[in-house]
C-alpha cells in the first residue's frame, strides 16, 4: 500500500505549502501599487509569505528526518516541497525589485506575467489538494496545463523584451525591466517544474 489510512502529516504540509503559493500569487496580483510607501509593504508582505513557507519546508525537513516509512518517496516530497517554494521565493525576489527600483506602475506585460503566474499556482494548490486525496491520475490535467501556461508566458516574454527594445529609450528602464520580464518568466519555469515533479510521482506511485 502507497499511502496509509491515516491522516498524513507531509501530504497535509505539501498542501499547506501550495496553498500558502498560492495565496501569495493572489496578494501579488491583487495588491494596489500607487506610492514609495505601498512599494515598501508590498515587498513587506511576499517576505512574509516567504519566511511562512520557509517554516513549512523546515517542518517537512524535520518530520523526514523523524519518519521511516512515508506516504511517498521521501525524495519526491522533498522535490515537490522545494519547487513549490521556489514559486514564491521567485515571487518575493520580484517583489523586491520592484521596491528597489521604484516601479510604482508595473506595465501590461508585468500585468500579464503575474496573472498567468496566479492561474498556475491555482493548477499547483489543486494537485496538492488531489495528491491528499490520493486520486493520482487526477492530477495529470493541472500537470499539462501548468506546462501550457509555461509555454504562453515564453511567448510573452519574446512579445515583452521586444517591444521594450523597440520602444523604451532610457537604457537604466530597459535593464531594470528586461530583468523583471525575466525574473518573472523563471516563476513561470518554477512552476513547470512542479509539473514535472508531478509526473514523477505519478509515474512511479500510480
Amino acid at each position: 500500500m502507497i499511502f496509509g489510512s491515516k491522516k498524513d502529516l507531509f501530504l497535509d504540509l505539501l498542501s499547506s505549502i501550495a496553498d500558502n503559493v498560492r495565496d501569495s500569487a493572489q496578494y501579488f496580483v491583487d495588491f494596489k501599487i500607487g506610492s514609495e510607501a505601498d512599494l515598501k509593504e508590498f515587498a513587506r508582505k511576499m517576505k512574509e509569505y516567504e519566511n511562512k513557507g520557509d517554516d513549512f519546508i523546515h517542518e517537512l525537513i524535520i518530520g523526514l528526518n523523524k519518519t521511516f516509512i512515508t506516504p511517498l518517496e521521501r525524495e519526491d516530497i522533498l522535490e515537490l516541497a522545494n519547487k513549490m517554494d521556489d514559486i514564491l521565493d521567485g515571487m518575493e525576489q520580484c517583489a523586491s525589485r520592484f521596491e528597489m527600483y521604484n516601479i510604482v506602475k508595473p506595465d501590461q506585460y508585468m500585468v500579464k506575467f503575474a496573472g498567468h503566474i496566479l492561474e498556475a499556482t491555482y493548477e499547483v494548490a489543486e494537485s496538492a489538494k488531489l495528491l491528499h486525496k490520493k486520486k493520482l491520475m487526477e492530477i495529470r490535467p493541472h500537470a499539462i496545463k501548468l506546462n501550457d501556461l509555461e509555454s504562453v508566458v515564453d511567448d510573452l516574454l519574446r512579445v515583452s523584451i521586444k517591444n521594450l527594445f523597440s520602444t523604451e529609450k532610457d537604457p537604466i528602464k530597459i535593464i531594470q525591466y528586461k530583468e523583471l520580464y525575466e525574473l518573472l518568466e523563471a516563476i513561470s519555469d518554477s512552476t513547470e517544474d512542479v509539473a514535472d515533479t508531478l509526473e514523477t510521482i505519478i509515474m512511479r506511485n500510480a
